[in-house]
């Protein structure tokens, strides 16, 4: 299955018409649905968030401040995919979107046919960005509770004079009789330390 053809809303950010046609044909050339053309307008993440595209095009001469700092609210607001394209190629700029959250930046070359390799490009990029988000997140949560679980352990150790084995086997124990996970029985004697005298 393709990509593109996958796509139902497409919302497009530009204020010129012309150009804004130029992409909503080659959009609709590769099978979506539905494409909405919003103006930049100080309301514009508000807009995005009613509409709930699944894939945002911004077209613009030259990016500003405000319009990245504007798409890096979009992209952490929506989380979807953002292609820009950019009239002339300046790297500092580029960089700046790329930071904000923009899955693919062109410069210089935007035609009906280039649109739906740019944004199957951009959602393969955001949907990769994702799942290595989603790990981290996973791993730093796992880290989280390791040490919270490290914590209760070294109180058991300190408070039973039992070794880290056994503080461990009390932990698992607990965990079990209680259904609960191990991290959450840890925590709850750490909570219950701090409010003890």
């Amino acid at each position: 299955m393709e990509l593109t053809s996958a796509v139902i809303l497409v919302a497009i950010v530009d204020a010129n018409h012309i150009r804004a046609a130029i992409l909503e044909e080659g959009l609709c050339a590769a099978g979506v649905k539905r494409v909405e053309i919003i103006p930049e307008t100080p309301d514009l993440l508000r807009r995005l968030i009613d509409l709930s595209p699944d894939v945002v095009i911004i077209d613009l001469e030259s990016p500003s401040r405000d319009t990245l700092e504007q798409m890096c609210a979009v992209s952490k607001a929506l989380q979807r995919p953002v292609a820009m394209f950019v009239d002339g190629g300046d790297e500092s700029a580029m960089r700046k979107a790329i930071e904000a959250g923009v899955s693919a930046y062109v410069a210089d070359g935007l035609s009906s046919q280039r649109v739906k390799a740019i944004v199957d490009e951009a959602i393969l990029r955001f949907d990769a960005f994702a799942r290595m988000q989603k790990e981290l997140d996973e791993a730093r949560n796992q880290l989280a509770q390791r040490k919270i679980i490290e914590r209760a352990k070294g109180l058991l150790m300190k408070r039973k004079n039992i070794s880290e084995e056994s503080a461990y086997a009390l932990l698992r124990e607990t965990a079990m009789k209680n259904n609960r996970r191990i991290s959450d029985i840890a925590q709850a004697l750490l909570v219950a330390e701090e409010l003890m005298p």
